[in-house]
Parts: structure tokens; sequence; C-alpha cells
């Protein structure tokens, strides 16, 4: 069947060492998701000649925000939409799960998604097959847990996970090379995981972004949304040094434990 084709484009503004800053644009009007510095989302809308409109944040965390007053002061008629639970300066429309918005200009609408873990008010924002998913869901992982519990990022995680398979993941980090490796001692083998680390290596070679990821990949090979695999029972009960079990939430903690270690 025939689909109209999106009416704006997403590209990858790189800041620090490894963060993305998505900007959302139809080579005319912007937005911007969780501008942590201004200076390259400037340098950005100079040399591709866009009007900024407005930004997106999903948490609190500086790298994700620290950009904002200076963008507002730049800017002063932005409109920034932000989690509610969490207080950013620069903040105009405080945002709760289910709401829903419109990029008019850009045709996009967005339905916000509670995914605490991370932090205990972080936002993702979901539409047209797109997902800003900030710090929750990485290519390969997730977010370390910060303020919230395992169970939340456990939920939170299953939320994202039980999006459709096409659903494009538009993360905040460059991170996935470093999660595969992980992945892959986890599930040494599992083919998607092998032919996804051979593909990441090969753009990260070539200095392309591996993002975005999708979201039936990730269901078929990120450890994280997969804790209840039996394929991952070899390696978790060899971590702990005893039998791991069949609980979900025991075995995501594990995992997520293990993983800081790396």
């Amino acid at each position: 069947m025939w689909k109209m084709p999106k009416s704006f484009s997403i590209v990858p503004i790189s800041a620090f060492a490894d963060n993305y800053l998505w900007l959302i644009h139809n080579n005319r009007k912007a937005w911007i998701v969780d501008p942590g510095d201004a200076a390259p989302v400037l340098t950005t809308l100079r040399s591709s000649h866009l009007e900024l409109e407005g930004i997106l944040l999903t948490h609190h965390h500086a790298d994700h925000c620290g950009g904002v007053v200076e963008l507002c002061t730049l800017f002063p008629n932005l409109t920034v939409y932000g989690p509610a639970e969490e207080s950013i300066p620069g903040t105009t429309h405080p945002l709760r799960a289910g709401n829903e918005i419109t990029l008019t200009s850009l045709g996009l609408t967005l339905t916000v998604l509670e995914v605490p873990g991370h932090t205990l008010g972080h936002v993702a924002y979901v539409g047209q097959d797109c997902l800003f998913c900030g710090d929750t869901l990485f290519a390969a992982g997730c977010g370390r847990i910060f303020e919230g519990t395992p169970a939340q990022m456990f939920h939170s995680l299953a939320q994202l996970a039980a999006l459709p398979d096409k659903t494009a993941v538009y993360c905040a980090h460059e991170y996935t090379v470093r999660n595969l490796d992980f992945a892959l001692k986890v599930d040494p083998h599992n083919q998607e995981l092998q032919n996804w680390a051979r593909e990441a290596r090969a753009q990260r070679e070539q200095g392309e972004p591996t993002l975005p990821s999708q979201i039936g990949r990730e269901r078929r090979a990120n450890p994280f949304l997969r804790s209840t695999d039996i394929a991952l029972t070899p390696a978790l009960d060899h971590y702990l040094g005893h039998p791991v079990g069949t609980d979900p939430l025991t075995r995501f903690t594990v995992l997520r434990a293990w993983k800081n270690q790396c």
C-alpha cells in the first residue's frame, strides 16, 4: 500500500563525547531534541538556514538540557516541552503520560510516555514510527538507573518494546558498539547480534552514526528487552556463580548490575 512520505527529516547533531541532539526539520522550520549544548545547534541552524521553533526534552541531565536557556534567550518565542515531574529551566509546557503534542509546521504528532528509571521523571515521545527516548533505551542496551528502581526501568523498557517493530529508535548516545560487545558476552551465539556488531563497527569506522535503531531489532537482540530468554541463562548463571532463576525482574536487575561493571 502506498504511504505518504514524511513531511520532515531527522538528523543527528553531535555534541560532547558521544551525544546526539536530534534535529527534526522540513528545510525551513526546526525542532531540537535534548539540546545539551547550544553551540552545535546554532551552527547547524545557521548553515542549513533553519528557523528554530521549539525544543523537546526527555529529562533533566545537563547533557540533555544544558543549552536550553541560551537557545530560549536567542529565540524568545520557543515552545519548550519537557517532563512535568522534573524542573528544567526554560520549560514552557510540562507534559505527563498520555499528553499529545503536534509540531504543526512539521506535520508531526507525538504522544508522551512516562519512562522512569534513568531519572524519576524521564519521558519519551513517540509518533509516526519515531521514538525519541533519551537515555532509557539505547541500541542494544539501556540507560543506567540513577534515580529510579530496576522495576521502574524494567516496566519502562517493556512499554517501549511493545511499540511496532518498524518504530525508529532515536536514542541520545553513540553507545552501540560498546553495548553490542556486552550483549555478545551475554548471548554469544545470537546471529542477529553478530551481524549487528559487524555492521556497527563498519559504520563507526566510516564516521557514520549507528542510529536510529528499530524496535523490532531491539526486541530480537537487545538483552535488556529479553531478560526472560533462556539463551541468556548460562551467561547469567556464570556471572552470578549460581542459578539466576526465572523471575524476569531479577534477571533484568542482574543484567543491569553486570553492565554497570563493564
